[in-house]
Formats: structure tokens, C-alpha cells, sequence
């Protein structure tokens, strides 16, 4: 029985939001191999709250393959393991 075709991913990736695409922006121009972000200082530099990060840095977790992006840390500030790759 044939096996049905891929489905290219961008297709079935949802798009993201303003804010979403601001912050993978972010990441992938400072971000070079692993870096450990705190939510506070991310949301300083982009004018947003440290809220706002950490919902929309879950959301990228599961919507793109630029980054990696994974709760590391809950203490003052979550910090978040964010890896570019090569």
C-alpha cells in the first residue's frame, strides 16, 4: 500500500504573531550555540513583559525549527535554554 506524501512543514506550521516574530528575531541574532536567557532581561530589551515572553517562548518551542527553546529555570525569572544549532 503506498504511504501517503509529506506534507511540507511550513505549510502546516501555524504562523506566528507580531510578537512572535519579534522575539525569534531576537533570539536568532544573538543567540550563537546555547544560551541561557532570563525572561526579564529578554522582555527589557524587547518592551515587553516577562509574562509575554514566557508564553510566547512556549510557543516557539513547539513552532519553529530555527531554535531550540527550553524552560530551564523557574526562580526569580525563568530562564530559558535557547540553541541556534551550528
Amino acid at each position: 500500500m503506498p504511504t501517503p506524501a509529506r506534507r511540507d512543514r511550513s505549510l502546516t506550521r501555524p504562523s506566528l504573531s507580531e510578537t512572535q516574530s519579534r522575539l525569534l528575531s531576537y533570539l536568532c541574532d544573538r543567540v550563537d550555540g546555547t544560551a541561557y536567557l532570563k525572561a526579564k532581561h529578554v522582555a527589557d530589551e524587547l518592551d515587553l513583559s516577562s509574562k509575554e515572553v514566557g508564553i510566547n517562548m512556549g510557543i516557539l518551542a513547539d513552532r519553529t525549527d530555527e531554535v531550540t527553546i527550553e524552560q530551564w529555570g523557574r526562580s526569580s525569572s525563568t530562564t530559558w535554554k535557547v540553541d541556534a544549532g551550528d
